[in-house]
């Protein structure tokens, strides 16, 4: 089952933010701010409201049935992927960015893998599984897992099609001749992300981020959902935490320079 959808958001940088303006901050007195947050906030509830019809029509989507006979590799051997539900009715999975030349996981996907983490359990109470799943083989993927102190499910398609037929990983081969042509215009992340995960860019963007949701009924297995690259940034929780500081992201031309794994902000 291949994902034709997924190559619109494939790979940098047409998912890239557009460059926010310099904002000419002013000084006002305490009934300025007061009458200028009253006309935000009606502007903030209105967001509210049309984030609640996307999620209407999220789930308004018509699902796919999926009949290939998909097997990951987990803790406790390889399993269908009908079995990764673990008892519950809804599977969401997020596709982290560690390849099979990887040597440590792409540090922005471990960033929203920090913040899922104490989620899972929440999830699962509401009938919810939730894990990752990487192109790396197993054995890389719980050493690193035990480095980051993570706790949720973490399987390996490295010995299947799943991640591929998806469309969040790619043919070293084509992925090659894919940054020969855009190597001037990739953003500077990813050279960075890709040496900090141990591979070239190449082998770096052989994997793409992305969120994929399936529902079990009857036996039978049906996608419902997908996204990536911008798309997720509602797994980023700092960005709606610094999108109300009084900076902002402030990361202009240094996209995401700033984000290290959890344990490397200290060895700066």
């Amino acid at each position: 089952m291949t994902n034709d959808v997924a190559t619109a958001w494939t790979r940098p940088p047409e998912w890239l933010p557009d460059t926010r303006s310099v904002v000419d901050q002013r000084i006002g007195t305490r009934e300025e701010w007061a009458a200028a947050r009253e006309e935000l906030l009606a502007r903030e509830k209105e967001h509210t409201r049309v984030g609640d019809e996307l999620a209407r029509q999220r789930r308004e989507l018509p699902w796919v049935r999926v009949d290939e006979d998909y097997r990951l590799d987990t803790d406790d051997g390889p399993r269908a992927l009908a079995e990764l539900f673990d008892g519950r009715s809804q599977l969401l999975i997020y596709h982290f960015m560690f390849g099979p030349s990887y040597q440590a996981g792409c540090p922005i996907n471990s960033s929203i893998a920090d913040g899922v983490n104490g989620l899972v359990p929440h999830l699962n109470a509401h009938d919810v599984t939730m894990l990752f799943v990487s192109q790396a083989p197993l054995e890389k993927l719980q050493a690193y897992k035990r480095r980051m102190g993570w706790d949720f499910p973490w399987v390996s398609s490295a010995n299947g099609e799943f991640n591929l037929d998806m469309g969040y990983s790619s043919s070293v081969e084509g992925t090659r001749a894919w940054v020969a042509q855009n190597l001037g215009s990739l953003p500077p992340i990813v050279d960075r992300n890709a040496s900090a995960s141990g591979t070239d860019v190449a082998g770096y963007l052989t994997e793409s981020p992305g969120f994929s949701a399936f529902v079990l009924e009857d036996g039978v297995v049906y996608q419902t959902y997908a996204t990536g690259w911008r798309g997720l940034e509602f797994l980023m929780g700092y960005y709606p935490i610094l999108d109300r500081a009084p900076k902002g992201r402030d990361e202009d031309a240094g996209f995401q320079l700033w984000i290290r794994r959890h344990d490397e902000y200290d060895s700066q």
